[in-house]
């Protein structure tokens, strides 16, 4: 596995396992398949309604703890000061946990500014061990960054090969924020699984077009959390750490941006 540090020191891993569309009564199960296929990053939100089947797929893994970096992420009507140290308190006992690796605001809806507030408060009493935000786009991005103390760590966002997302890299660069990847397969949209130029460079690796793309990401320092419910793909995403893309293969990978979202309900 290969790690990111955040603007804070900490060691994220940067390859995880996402719930997102992940029923609860499936959660705990594909965690633990998960878990079993060596990821230890695991990214949940309260409006997956899923966090109690991570926390407890955690809980019963038999490793400590500290061999876990768990995201989740507070949601809209969760927003405000009071109201999102409410939802906090939820997770933490959801998620069956004394902390919580990274917690995100899920969008920029509503009292957003006191729902960071909050988070700052558990990061300052160790609750927290790292805090940001997720769906902001560049403009808002920087105006927030520069109203809060704590300048986010992550800021999750729909990233692939076809939106590269750049302009807001370059953004969040000024405040050392690293970029999350949600949808880094795009839930296959586009004919992502069958691209010419991803599936020819993976001929030359014995590898899938999806593993190029996560290692395309990977290499450009963004961390990925690709979802499925298939033990298979699950270790197929994770294998990924064993070849390196060329310069000119990134290069012609980086011309498949659109700079466009995929998901036009965004």
């Amino acid at each position: 596995m290969e790690f990111v540090k955040l603007n804070n020191g900490i060691a994220m891993p940067i390859l995880g396992y996402g719930v997102f569309q992940i029923t609860p009564g499936e959660s705990e199960h594909c965690v633990r398949d998960a878990i079993t296929a060596g990821y230890r990053l695991i990214d949940t939100a309260q409006a997956y309604r899923n966090e109690g089947g991570v926390g407890a797929a955690v809980k019963g893994s038999g490793l400590p703890r500290d061999a876990f970096f768990i995201t989740t992420n507070v949601w809209n009507s969760n927003a405000g000061y009071e109201r999102a140290k409410v939802s906090i308190d939820e997770s933490l006992r959801k998620l069956q946990t004394c902390y919580i690796d990274l917690l995100l605001i899920h969008q920029p809806v509503g009292d957003y500014l006191g729902t960071y507030q909050a988070m700052e408060e558990y990061y300052r009493a160790g609750k927290l061990r790292a805090i940001g935000v997720s769906n902001f786009k560049p403009g808002i991005f920087c105006k927030f960054a520069e109203q809060v103390d704590i300048k986010p760590m992550v800021n999750q966002v729909e990233t692939h090969v076809f939106w590269q997302q750049r302009e807001l890299r370059g953004v969040m660069a000024q405040y050392g924020t690293k970029l999350m990847a949600w949808a880094p397969l795009a839930e296959g949209r586009n004919y992502y699984f069958t691209n010419r130029t991803l599936a020819s460079i993976g001929k030359r690796y014995e590898k899938t077009a999806a593993q190029v793309a996560l290692r395309f990401l990977i290499q450009n320092g963004i961390i990925v959390i690709p979802k499925t419910v298939r033990r298979e793909r699950m270790e197929e995403n994770i294998n990924v750490f064993d070849f390196h893309l060329t310069d000119e293969e990134m290069q012609a990978i980086s011309a498949l941006d659109r700079n466009e979202t995929l998901f036009y309900w965004i």
